[in-house]
């Protein structure tokens, strides 16, 4: 896979999305206090973008989930990059920021819950076909704490310096 091998090009790409969630979170909290935070907004986008492109070379089959989660991903961040940068959050632009990158966020943190009870042997005995309650309360959770925060981004975050975007 681009002259690496599977375990090598997996680490990075798994290395690329934990510095997206990171960064997003970073981000986010600056978000929620109506700052920009221009750096970690970036990394976040640039990370997040590149693993939803990764994502797509890993050897498969057919069409996965995984797919078209990462396909989903990629026109949201599309959007978000877009108005940020773009538009620079300007009238509608904001909120279509907001909710487009908080959504593209929950779904890197969604594919990581899913890859860690997967591949973590203690979440697996919890939950082996990712249907049991253990699973099933992580991801409801989750869900619920970004619903919160793209309603609470989409509220809070009005940024007073567009320009400097």
């Amino acid at each position: 896979m681009l002259g690496m091998s599977l375990a090598t090009f997996t680490f990075l790409h798994v290395l690329i999305s934990l510095i997206g969630i990171a960064a997003g979170v970073v981000a986010a909290v600056g978000w929620l206090k109506a700052d920009p935070s221009r750096t970690s907004t970036a990394v976040f986008l640039a990370a997040t973008i590149l693993t939803s492109v990764t994502g797509f070379f890993f050897p498969a089959p057919k069409l996965l989930p995984s797919h078209i989660v990462g396909l989903i991903s990629l026109a949201m961040l599309a959007l978000a990059t877009f108005a940020y940068f773009g538009r620079h959050l300007s009238s509608i632009w904001r909120p279509i920021f907001a909710i487009t990158a908080v959504l593209s966020l929950y779904l890197n943190v969604f594919v990581l819950l899913i890859q860690s009870f997967l591949k973590i042997p203690l979440l697996t005995s919890w939950a082996p076909t990712q249907t049991e309650p253990a699973f099933l309360v992580v991801q409801g959770s989750a869900l619920v704490v970004f619903i919160v925060l793209a309603i609470l981004t989409t509220v809070r975050f009005r940024p007073t310096q567009l320009a400097a975007i």
